[in-house]
């Protein structure tokens, strides 16, 4: 068999893996978050958060509500450099995003069941 007759055959059944994976996968909550900050923003998305009276005061005064801070961790970069990732109890994480051209750090405690949204602060 020829080179050529190989790679056809291989490319038409992994084209028609796909296309039934499609189906199978079609309608179902998956999600390919296997890097560390796509999981640690997961993970701290999907808890029930805390915000501190700063936080709050913040947020007023940007004209935030609690979903624009949750969609700005979740779409957040995670600076590991910066987090207590050892912490035994509660990891603090330093999260980096923009809400309306201006630039935030999001500091996140996150503990077991609960992420408590610690401090927001425009970065200069």
């Amino acid at each position: 068999m020829k080179l050529i007759h190989r790679v056809a055959y291989y490319l038409g059944g992994f084209s028609i893996g796909l296309i039934i994976l499609a189906f199978i996968l079609q309608g179902k909550k998956t999600s390919c978050d296997y890097g560390p900050n796509a999981r640690t923003t997961k993970n701290i998305a999907n808890k029930k958060k805390n915000y501190s009276d700063a936080v709050k005061t913040v947020m007023t005064e940007y004209q935030m509500d609690t979903l624009d801070v949750s969609n700005l961790i979740r779409f957040g970069d995670v600076d590991f450099s910066k987090s207590d990732t050892k912490a035994m109890d509660c990891k603090l994480y330093v999260i980096y995003n923009s809400y309306k051209k201006k630039e935030f750090e999001i500091t996140v405690e996150n503990c077991d069941s609960l992420a408590k949204v610690v401090r927001i602060q425009p970065k200069n």
